[in-house]
């Protein structure tokens, strides 16, 4: 993983209302969009940040959960392939979608 500050920062909120902070460690850190309903509250994108980061933003904001993404990563022309990619434990950008659950 990336070491250092964040950088190429976005950061989008979608609703009006505002809700109190959580604890990080009550924020479900997803890989996957959840089956169960819920409704986005902002999106997130970096360079140079964790899913633990992601995580802690997705509590400022009081969300319940956070679905995480890494894209990109070191580029490799020789390996660029699936099984020969020796760049996969790489990444260059994390995304995180806060989201509330449905209740």
């Amino acid at each position: 993983m990336l070491t250092g500050c964040a950088t190429d920062v976005a950061n989008r909120y979608y609703l009006a209302d505002h809700y109190p902070p959580r604890d990080p460690k009550t924020v479900e850190l997803l890989w996957r969009r959840p089956t169960r309903p819920f409704i986005v509250m902002a999106d997130f994108q970096s360079r140079g940040e964790s899913p633990e980061d992601v995580r802690k933003k997705a509590a400022k904001i009081g969300a319940d959960a956070v679905i995480v993404a890494i894209l990109g990563g070191n580029y490799n022309p020789g390996t660029e392939w699936a099984g020969t990619d020796n760049q996969s434990n790489t990444y260059t950008r994390i995304t995180g979608t806060a989201i509330l659950y449905e209740k």
